[in-house]
């Protein structure tokens, strides 16, 4: 869609060519949500891409994704072969009720920034406890855990004129078991409930609990719990205010998913198995 209000693109290189934000202004990445509708309140562009960070770096702490990478660039990386957490890449990516052409464009970051409860990518990098950079507007860096960063229903803790610069996720987590569980009204419909298990070799249990849920949210355990003590926790720890209500799900139902789609995790892990 043409947004016929924008009257100026800026493409700045480096973070001191950023310009002064102001009423009006919007970052520019993938734009898959931003070009879908009017945006009559816009007059300024802030395109991200002249400052070309490399998608996906590998290092000795981790993976760090730039909040530029494409949806399709991360479902292709090559991961090494003792992140046994890496087909949660692949079953994350193919969560996304998107074509083709979204997943070559969409991004990493927008996704985040979106703050959709639905969204796999806020789901795969709750998970693993993944943590953002943000470029303060003032200046200055703040380090976020992304389960903090995303705060509600379409709503972070971005403020206006700050910047989602990357995500690193710690390599700890990467070489931890897995369980994914997804489940949808329809067919290809989007996430009604999306959970992820992690355990480490210690036998402790990290459930993280999306798309049922307006914002992401983490369980811990320091020893796998039995059903009755899982249940327990996720009813006490998760309040019925919390679970999303739209076309895609009714609360009931999606507490009643979680639930279910929790205690499945718990039973895969325990047993040792594999997603």
């Amino acid at each position: 869609m043409d947004l016929n209000t924008v009257t100026e693109i800026v493409r700045p290189r480096t973070r001191a060519e950023l310009p002064s934000w102001k009423a009006g202004d919007a970052w520019l990445a993938g734009g898959t949500w931003l070009f879908s509708e009017p945006q009559a309140q816009l007059s300024r562009l802030i395109d991200l891409g002249d400052f070309a960070w490399p998608s996906l770096t590998i290092g000795d702490q981790g993976l760090s994704i730039a909040a530029t990478c494409s949806v399709a660039e991360l479902d292709a990386l090559p991961c090494p072969s003792d992140w046994i957490a890496a087909p949660l890449i692949d079953q994350c990516c193919r969560a996304f009720l998107a074509s083709f052409k979204i997943w070559k464009t969409a991004t990493v970051g927008g996704k985040l920034c979106m703050s959709l409860p639905a969204r796999p990518m806020i789901s795969l990098l709750a998970a693993l406890e993944g943590i953002c950079t943000i470029w303060k507007n003032d200046g200055s860096e703040q380090r976020v855990a992304v389960t903090d960063f995303v705060t509600g229903n379409n709503s972070n803790l971005l403020a206006p004129g700050d910047l989602l610069r990357q995500i690193d996720v710690p390599l700890a987590a990467l070489k931890r078991r897995t369980a994914f569980r997804q489940i949808a009204l329809t067919p290809v419909g989007r996430s009604g409930a999306l959970l992820i298990g992690t355990a480490g070799r210690d036998g402790d249990l990290v459930l993280t609990i999306t798309a049922s849920t307006v914002r992401p949210l983490q369980l811990r355990f320091a020893a796998m719990p039995d059903a009755a003590t899982l249940r327990a926790s996720i009813l006490d720890g998760v309040s019925d205010a919390l679970y999303h209500d739209d076309v895609h799900g009714k609360p009931t139902w999606r507490k009643a998913m979680t639930l279910r789609l929790a205690d499945e995790i718990r039973g895969q892990l325990a047993s040792g198995a594999r997603s």
